[in-house]
């Protein structure tokens, strides 16, 4: 079987990138990675040789190409479905489906003001109204599904699935903002930024020499 092919963007500032890339790589998938930097004259004339959309990421598999990072997610669960990456038991399933399309559709203003920066330590900063309602919610989301659901291993659902992948470049923009976290989240997010894959993210986005000004609103 050949590889499979993710196209992503700067791993600095891309968090729709990180999603389908750690799903890959906690599923121990084998896949080609091409990343193309964002936000350059040539960006979107690269990106279109594998998305239609234009945007990145892109999954290739053979003559199938998947755009969008939740779709990718899907389908990836779909192909591989040995890797189990979404719950087994319907209910928490359902609240695993649930809670990705709740990242994936919201939190518009923790997006706007609050855009991944591997790079950055920003303490205080982006902290809106309409942001700490964001966060609350997320804090809320956490400990329910832990709560729930996440009693047999250290992630939303015990083991790793595809809601934590979602929620994996929130974890990564709450350490950056230093945002503060109850106990509960605390832990998850620690669990999350210390997995070898986010280390490696991480390293690979801090060794990148792109700057996209638009992402550098408190540089």
């Amino acid at each position: 079987m050949d590889a499979l092919t993710l196209i992503i963007g700067n791993k600095n500032y891309s968090s729709w990138s990180l999603r389908p890339w750690l799903v890959l790589k906690q599923a121990g998938i084998p896949f080609r990675e091409i990343r193309i930097p964002l936000y350059i004259p040539e960006s979107k004339a690269e990106i279109l040789k594998y998305s239609p959309s234009g945007k990145v990421p892109a999954l290739i598999d053979g003559d199938v190409a998947v755009w969008e990072s939740l779709a990718i997610c899907e389908y990836l669960a779909d192909r591989f479905p040995e890797k189990r990456l979404w719950p087994a038991d319907i209910k928490a399933r359902a609240l695993a489906r649930a809670v990705s399309a709740e990242m994936h559709a919201g939190f518009g203003a923790l997006r706007q003001h609050m855009s991944m920066n591997c790079r950055k330590h920003l303490p205080g900063k982006g902290r809106t109204p309409e942001v700490l309602k964001d966060i609350e919610r997320i804090r809320t989301i956490w400990n329910d599904c832990r709560a729930r659901f996440g009693k047999h291993g250290v992630f939303l659902f015990g083991h790793f699935t595809v809601a934590d992948a979602m929620y994996a470049p929130v974890a990564l923009r709450f350490m950056t903002y230093a945002v503060e976290l109850d106990s509960v989240c605390s832990a998850y997010a620690n669990a999350i930024t210390s997995l070898p894959a986010v280390q490696q993210w991480l390293a690979d986005a801090k060794a990148e020499i792109e700057t996209i000004p638009a992402f550098e609103m408190y540089a």
